[in-house]
């Protein structure tokens, strides 16, 4: 054992460890690679994880702007068969991302027939005139064209998906691990010496 760590008790080994397997939930690489992308970095400069952890609760913005918040998020997601709202609000960040137009008229019609048309594979739950608001706006694609039908998905999953991620098991003691850890005496960013 290297001597740092073995300056430390070994009930905050353990509970770093605890901490590590509870973040091993949320944080598996596939959940971290192309389909959460680097949406949240953009936003956010990512911090401490247990204080990151904390501010997803404060705000469905801080989660959605927190790469980890959004793996996290979409891990849960995944649990209740429900992803398709979040897979769709990140393909359109990404979508608005593109400057090429015939990138963006061949990319609009993906994610149209992905998420938006009836019985698509990911359908989004949205209206039937957001949905031919939607198909209208793609005979001119651009970047805005899936403005109002990423509302409604990103309203959606605010008013509805977020609070029960908040009250999940997996959120809840996460939560308490990170709270732990921010008040913690024995955190590994500063050993004690005893």
């Amino acid at each position: 054992m290297c001597r740092t760590l073995a300056a430390f008790p070994t009930t905050c080994l353990e509970r770093a460890k605890e901490f590590k397997t509870r973040l091993g939930i949320f944080l598996h690489k596939s959940e971290l690679g192309s389909d959460t992308g680097s949406v949240g970095s953009k936003h956010s400069k990512e911090g401490n994880f247990p204080e990151d952890v904390l501010a997803w609760r404060e705000s469905f913005d801080l989660l959605l702007s927190s790469r980890n918040g959004v793996a996290a998020f979409h891990a849960f997601l995944k649990t209740e068969f429900s992803e398709e709202n979040l897979d769709f609000w990140l393909a359109c960040e990404e979508f608005k991302k593109l400057r090429s137009a015939t990138k963006l008229a061949s990319r609009a019609h993906r994610i149209f027939e992905e998420f938006i048309r009836c019985e698509a594979p990911k359908e989004v739950n949205i209206d039937h005139e957001t949905r031919e608001l939607t198909r209208t706006n793609l005979q001119a694609a651009t970047a805005a064209c899936f403005d109002v039908a990423q509302g409604k998905a990103r309203a959606l999953m605010e008013k509805d998906s977020y609070p029960r991620f908040l009250k999940s098991p997996a959120y809840r003691d996460l939560a308490a691990q990170a709270s732990a850890t921010t008040s913690s005496p024995c955190s590994p960013a500063e050993p004690s010496h005893t």
